[in-house]
């Protein structure tokens, strides 16, 4: 039997590799579909969208029916609908199929968070960053992927199809591992959703979550414009930016257990911000090619921690006496990130037609210097609601 570290490990990279894969072969699609900028825009609003509509779902299926059966449905699906986005021959049927994609993708990323939370209090160990650092190897195995699978001009449904079936095997082997039994009718009725609207301590980790995701967006979607833009850089070279950024977040996120059990949760988000502040503030401050690599590595190393940490923090905030709990939370928290993914880059696009990318950089530092004040205050907040507890792991 899988242990359940990896098992969950493992959901975080299929589920990493699928988001690899379809993201990679966008231009593919485009070209399949005939979708042209303005088209394809429309078309990729609809996952983002899909994933804030299916979040707080998703939470409500997992404190419902648990971690393991949502992850194992969900995941499954996503499997089986990627081969037919391959086969999209029309902009409707390509907006249809990344929303349906992006609704169910979302929702694993919930239950998958559920359920790591679950393994992180089993352990008694700060595992979270671990998790999340596969879900940016599963990313970059699957672009990589994708590279070879549109150098050997295999078709985005052929190549799909190896992806879903890679996806399917993995989850076979190792779902029955997940934590995230279907919880008793006694612990499905505790508290209430609407309740976690009104808890300051989560609206500030939310307010983490939305910056790293503005952030992380920026660095995703509009490095390569910038260096091209605003620092001379070849066309060729500046898409490599984000791989920088990419592969620097995800072997910091190795070293996050140790990080945090060392700093103590809150102590490493407030540090976290600082650095991925400064990384961005440093590759818009100085107009040079080399150091804006520099910034956006750096800022890589800042904004590991964010995300994963976070959702860490918000499902402790909703630990219940009998060591469950944390859905609802979680899937609020995810939620509001889910919209800084989704406002981002149009806000970045805004910002840069009346200043430029080099101010909208900065800016977006700024923003990420917020993440400090914000994790300060929800430590300040001290102890949660009655049957919850908040603790530093230190």
């Amino acid at each position: 039997m899988v242990p359940q570290r990896a098992a969950v490990a493992a959901v975080f990279v299929v589920n990493g590799g699928l988001y690899g894969a379809w993201a990679a072969r966008v231009p593919a699609l485009a070209a399949q579909t005939g979708a042209g900028p303005a088209e394809l825009g429309l078309a990729l609003l609809g996952p983002s969208i899909a994933m804030i509509v299916t979040a707080p779902l998703a939470a409500r299926a997992c404190a419902a029916w648990g971690a393991r059966l949502v992850i194992a449905v969900a995941l499954a699906g996503a499997c089986l609908v990627l081969p037919l986005l391959g086969l999209a021959g029309s902009v409707p049927l390509l907006g249809a199929g990344l929303a349906a994609l992006g609704a169910l993708m979302g929702t694993v990323d919930v239950a998958m968070n559920v359920a790591a939370v679950a393994v992180v209090r089993d352990l008694d160990r700060p595992l979270m960053p671990f998790f999340h650092a596969g879900f940016s190897f599963g990313g970059l195995l699957g672009s990589l992927g994708a590279g070879l699978a549109a150098a050997l001009s295999l078709t985005p449904a052929r190549h799909f199809c190896f992806v879903a079936a890679a996806g399917l095997l993995a989850l076979l082997v190792t779902v029955r591992s997940v934590p995230g039994e279907r919880p008793g009718p006694q612990e499905k009725g505790e508290g209430s959703y609407r309740a976690v609207v009104f808890r300051k301590r989560l609206w500030l980790l939310a307010a983490v979550a939305l910056c790293a995701a503005v952030a992380e967006g920026t660095c995703a979607e509009w490095s390569a414009l910038f260096l091209v833009e605003e620092r001379a850089v070849t066309e060729s070279v500046a898409a490599t930016a984000y791989s920088v950024f990419s592969v620097t977040m995800a072997l910091t996120r190795l070293f996050g257990e140790r990080v945090e059990a060392r700093f103590g949760p809150h102590r490493v988000l407030a540090a976290s911000g600082l650095v991925a502040a400064a990384g961005l503030v440093l590759t818009a401050a100085v107009p040079l090619g080399a150091v804006a690599y520099a910034g956006f590595a750096v800022a890589g190393v800042g904004l590991a921690f964010c995300f994963p940490v976070a959702m860490a923090l918000a499902g402790d905030a909703g630990r219940r006496s009998d060591g469950g709990g944390g859905e609802r939370e979680l899937g609020f928290v995810t939620t509001v990130a889910y919209a800084g993914f989704l406002g981002g880059p149009p806000m970045i696009g805004g910002v840069a037609a009346l200043t430029s990318l080099t101010v909208s950089i900065g800016v977006v530092g700024l923003l990420a210097a917020l993440i400090t004040p914000a994790a300060l205050a929800a430590r300040e907040r001290g102890a949660s609601p009655k049957g919850t507890a908040s603790r530093e792991l230190v």
